[in-house]
């Protein structure tokens, strides 16, 4: 159904009713903002003190721009009927019970935090991490900044095809001034400067026709300082099914990868002193290394042909044909999963919360009223920022038609604003407000000011807490 624009006023089908939004994401921003659209009043939970999800501990470093949106998601902070309690976790500060107790609807917006995992022999050897955690690392997030990561290798492999691969390869080879007028973080800075790494190979299951990274990522590794970018030609002759598939099926984001690569395998080499190996059509069989726990030395991949299946779609199949890649580092970005929370019900399988069209639904497959999910914890990790805006829309039209429809339970606790902040606050010593974020933000930022950079981040929770502490707290 369409969605009618309403104003903070309270009229429209949420008039009345409190929503809370657990995770403070794009996702829970923008579906926020549309909540607010159609009268419903929010509060939007998150983990941590700091707001904006990936945005702020995803979103690679040298992407400023990129990081810009949150400039919208302020404006939905500053509107009537928002309220934002950040440093709850759900499940152990506060239940999904308590919630459902105070709330019309609860909208879980808590993405996909775990890394899908290869299932090779040697995974956990010292050396091998999965992206999800070093990326983290150098944004700051507080639960990841006590890890270490051994850079002492002169060849990484970072095993993966989309975005956050690239993001990985790029930050390994950044020119030290170019990595110090961003925001990453200072332990991830002093590690980086010091680093041996020289060349970074990326492996793709697929070939290059399906490889999953957007065109200005993969542009962006061709306009690095001191990195050549290496494609082996051979990879770039595609078979008869991949070259039908991106002549009939395939989108012009494919097509312009595929240029792109030609591209890059047709330059001269600059002679820069690091290098980043883009290698098609091989997957990791086994990490090696010295004894059964002994640290990475280096990958044993099988080489793969692209085959249509059955179902007419196209697949990466093994051939008899292997080769090692030796390396002493390994980051694995083969993708993100969701993790269950709180007896919400969930997908194991798909590693998402159990939907419909966003609706939670119980193990028979029916929707349980008042329960709803949005982002990646619905669709998976797919897309980009923008991408959760659609699909806040999608959710929210759900919820409109239930309050219509007089399907939203009432509250089993008596509703009211001032007791459930108090709640809210007194669920965790170290619950922060949107005034508490401001204070973390502007101390930040004046940190990261007198080096020409947009922030300095505060990465321990003692920290962030205490910079919000600087801040007075009306609501």
């Amino acid at each position: 159904m369409p969605m009618s624009r309403r104003t903070d006023s309270g009229d429209g089908a949420g008039a009345g009713r409190r929503v809370a939004v657990v995770g403070a994401g794009p996702s829970g921003f923008y579906t926020s903002a549309q909540l607010l659209d159609e009268g419903f009043r929010v509060d939007l939970i998150d983990l941590l003190p700091t707001p904006f999800g990936l945005v702020r501990a995803g979103v690679a470093p040298d992407h400023p721009k990129i990081k810009s949106v949150t400039r919208m998601y302020e404006k939905t902070a500053r509107r009537d009927g928002f309220r934002f309690f950040g440093g709850l976790e759900l499940g152990a500060d506060i239940t999904r019970a308590q919630l459902r107790e105070r709330y019309h609807a609860v909208v879980y917006a808590t993405g996909t935090a775990d890394d899908n995992r290869l299932g090779i022999p040697g995974e956990d050897r010292p050396g091998s991490y999965p992206a999800t955690t070093f990326v983290a690392w150098y944004n700051g997030h507080p639960h990841a900044c006590d890890e270490t990561f051994d850079l002492s290798a002169e060849r990484a492999v970072v095993v993966g095809n989309g975005n956050v691969a690239v993001d990985v390869a790029r930050m390994l080879v950044l020119d030290p001034d170019e990595l110090a007028v961003t925001d990453t973080a200072d332990h991830a800075i002093d590690v980086f400067n010091a680093s041996a790494v020289r060349e970074v190979v990326l492996l793709g299951r697929r070939g290059p026709a399906q490889a999953a990274f957007t065109n200005p990522e993969l542009r962006e590794l061709g306009e690095l300082t001191r990195a050549d970018v290496d494609v082996d030609p051979a990879d770039l002759e595609l078979d008869a099914d991949s070259l039908q598939w991106l002549e009939t099926e395939g989108d012009p984001t494919a097509k312009r990868n595929v240029e792109l690569l030609r591209e890059f395998a047709a330059r001269q080499p600059h002679g820069h002193s690091h290098r980043v190996s883009l290698r098609f059509l091989r997957s990791p069989v086994e990490i090696l290394g010295e004894g059964d726990d002994g640290k990475v030395t280096g990958v044993r991949v099988v080489r793969n042909r692209i085959e249509r299946g059955d179902d007419g779609r196209l697949r990466a199949v093994p051939t008899e044909r292997e080769e090692v890649i030796e390396c002493g580092l390994v980051l694995r970005s083969i993708g993100y999963r969701g993790r269950p929370l709180d007896e919400i019900p969930f997908d194991e399988g798909r590693g998402l919360i159990r939907n419909d069209r966003g609706r939670v639904c119980g193990d028979d497959g029916e929707p349980i009223g008042g329960e709803y999910c949005v982002g990646w914890i619905k669709r998976g990790p797919t897309g980009v920022i923008g991408t959760n805006k659609k699909d806040a829309a999608d959710t929210v039209a759900r919820i409109v038609e239930d309050a219509e429809a007089g399907r939203l339970p009432e509250p089993a606790s008596p509703w009211d604003a001032d007791s459930t902040a108090e709640w809210l606050l007194g669920a965790a010593p170290h619950v922060v407000e949107w005034d508490g974020w401001q204070a973390i933000d502007e101390q930040e930022r004046g940190l990261g000011e007198p080096a020409g950079r947009p922030r300095v981040k505060l990465v321990r929770m003692d920290e962030l807490v205490e910079a919000g502490r600087g801040a007075a707290t009306p609501r």
